[in-house]
């Protein structure tokens, strides 16, 4: 913060204003170089600490715990790493490991893996499926897909309005964590939300997506998941640029004939958004948490979910969780539990 502004020879007014900084990045191998004479020379000279807040890099280490070396090829090539699984993976798997916080990293090509298999590959599939089925409703109705024409706050659908709530929070989570500068705590929120939108909403909503309840509903139902989709490359965009990019490209001419990038636009503000529904983000875990102990009971009965029960008891001494699924959501636990 004092020699890039060459202070205090020069640029006093521009040093006072961003003094201290909001936040300095550096090795833990500095914590006796750097850090020290950093706060060393900011506590004599003003006082106080040079920074608001600190990313502290760990060690990335070889696999089997040693130094990574030249000489050993203890390591694979990176260059190999991102021409197989693409920066965009070995980015993320960097950011939700210790190395962020201080702590060593024993590099595993498998992690890298990971992230394509668990994160992109589902993301993508969803993105692929929202695009299959805005062409074809344009193909077998003669309408083209605008998604500013359909006011999602009108949504009725139980999932619909589970989706939004979702998305919504979603963005203040990320907000938030960012705002504390803890990147390590993203990533397994959304495997999560990428989890619950390919396994539950667009898995729920196939039909409706491709038409099956008529042109209006299969509009609103697209409406939804491109919010979600469009709204995900925004949020994500400072994690994933390359792949958030691409996928915003094609999204976008839902919206502008003009190309755009998503590193253009503002981060998602949620009070702009939906107010989160909490009451029905509840009531669709609780309908996951059942499904889940179906599963479980027919694995242990050797009875295929293929093989239509002729009843299911649900038992639980709160009558709000029963009548949560008793309501918009039986539907789909019905068809789900079969």
């Amino acid at each position: 913060p004092y020699a890039q502004q060459h202070y205090p020879f020069e640029n006093k007014e521009k040093f006072e204003k961003c003094f201290p900084a909001n936040f300095i990045a550096e090795g833990i191998d500095q914590t006796r170089g750097w850090f020290y004479t950093l706060m060393v020379l900011s506590t004599a000279l003003f006082d106080k600490p040079p920074f608001q807040n600190l990313i502290c890099n760990g060690l990335v280490l070889a696999s089997d715990g040693k130094k990574m070396s030249k000489r050993l090829k203890n390591y694979p090539d990176p260059k190999l790493v991102v021409d197989a699984y693409g920066a965009d993976a070995l980015r993320l798997y960097l950011v939700n490991s210790p190395v962020v916080r201080a702590e060593s990293l024993r590099f595993q090509e498998a992690g890298v893996q990971a992230v394509v298999r668990e994160v992109f590959l589902p993301w993508y599939n969803a993105y692929r499926f929202f695009v299959q089925n805005a062409q074809r409703l344009f193909e077998n109705s003669q309408v083209d897909f605008d998604p500013r024409e359909i006011d999602l706050a009108q949504a009725t659908n139980a999932l619909d309005r589970w989706m939004i709530a979702s998305t919504t929070s979603l963005a203040e989570y990320v907000k938030q964590e960012m705002e504390a500068y803890r990147l390590y705590t993203v990533l397994p929120y959304l495997i999560k939300f990428i989890d619950n939108l390919t396994n539950i909403y667009v898995r729920f909503n196939r039909k409706r997506l491709k038409g099956a309840n008529g042109v209006e509903d299969c509009k609103l139902a697209l409406a939804v998941l491109f919010d979600v989709l469009i709204t995900l490359c925004k949020v994500m965009a400072p994690f994933t640029p390359y792949l958030t990019e691409l996928m915003f490209q094609n999204l976008n001419k839902c919206l502008s004939k003009e190309e755009g990038s998503v590193h253009w636009e503002s981060f998602p503000d949620p009070a702009e958004r939906q107010k989160p529904n909490e009451k029905i983000q509840k009531s669709v875990a609780r309908m996951q948490k059942v499904i889940e102990i179906a599963r479980l009971i027919r694995d242990r009965k050797n009875k295929p979910t293929k093989l239509p029960l002729k009843e299911m008891t649900i038992v639980h001494p709160d009558e709000d969780y029963l009548s949560d699924l008793m309501g918009d959501l039986q539907v789909y636990l019905s068809e789900e539990i079969n």
